[in-house]
């Protein structure tokens, strides 16, 4: 079930995203942001992952030998 969200933005920014649609990059406005927020999750992802290998580097990472370790 999609839900809608309004937003505010500055005309530059509004013209961005028209101009990202209006070259065929996005189908839609609605396509463009989740994009946008799919590459937001991925980053935090991604930092989160750097996170936990300088934890290992330091060694305060535990190293798994089976998922029944998770527990």
């Amino acid at each position: 079930m999609r839900n809608i969200v309004n937003i505010s933005l500055p005309a530059e920014l509004k013209r961005e995203v028209e101009k990202a649609v209006g070259t065929g990059q996005y189908a839609t406005k609605s396509e463009f942001f989740r994009d946008l927020l799919r590459l937001w999750k991925e980053e935090q992802t991604l930092q989160e992952l750097r996170g936990s290998q300088k934890e290992i580097v330091r060694g305060k990472g535990k190293i798994l030998k089976s998922l029944k370790d998770l527990r």
